[in-house]
This record gives structure tokens, sequence and C-alpha cells, in this order.
């Protein structure tokens, strides 16, 4: 069975898989895992969110592939990326952070209080 045919089968209700075969090895894992975020997007996101990422983030270029006007693919993105938890790629500094930058001489003794006052 393939993504595909598992999104079209539990259409869209949350899901566990609880036992994966290594392909090739006969290695079997048993236990409760989330699938993937994306693998649990409906199949036509699925093929959308791909075929966003192979032009390259171009909405110009998903207008022409997919027929339809500029807000339409913004609103189809707003709506798939409210299913997506994002990593924060800028988190606050831990207080081990600012230690070891005052440490090396980077920030001021002032500098670090500063940081550490501002992530309570």
């Amino acid at each position: 069975m393939d993504w595909q045919e598992l999104t079209d089968l539990t259409q869209g209700r949350p899901f566990t898989v609880e036992r994966v075969r290594l392909a090739g090895s006969g290695v079997v894992i048993e236990g409760q895992f989330e699938p993937p975020q994306l693998a649990q997007l409906s199949a036509d996101d699925q093929v959308f969110v791909a075929a966003f990422v192979r032009s390259h983030g171009s909405i110009k270029e998903m207008e022409r592939i997919f027929g339809v006007s500029y807000p339409t693919i913004k609103s189809r993105l707003n709506r798939i990326a409210e299913q997506l938890d994002f990593v924060d790629t800028d988190p606050a500094p831990t207080g081990a952070d600012v230690v070891d930058r005052l440490r090396r001489g980077e920030i001021s003794v002032q500098e670090a209080l500063a940081e550490l006052e501002g992530s309570r």
C-alpha cells in the first residue's frame, strides 16, 4: 500500500502507524508512529505541495499548472499552511547560550543580563 492509498482509505482522519518494515532487510519495528505531516494532507494537497516545490515556489507557474488565479493559489497555500506545524528557525537563546557567549567575550555583562531578563 502506498501513501496515496492510505490517504484515500483514511479520508483525512488522523491515524497512527503501528508496524514498519525496513525494505530489503526484513527488520520490523512495532510501536505507535505518527506519519509525517505531509503524508497526513489529502492526496490533492500532497500533489499541490509537490507541484509548488517543483516549481520552486513560483506562484505564476502554479497558476499556469493548475489554471487558476493568484488569489486561489494563495488561499490554498494558506489553508495547507494552517495544517502544518513549523519549526522555529530563530528560537530565543537559552541561559546557557547567553553565558557561553559572555564567556567567549561576544557580549558584555549588561547585554547578557538584558537578554536573560528579556527571555523571562
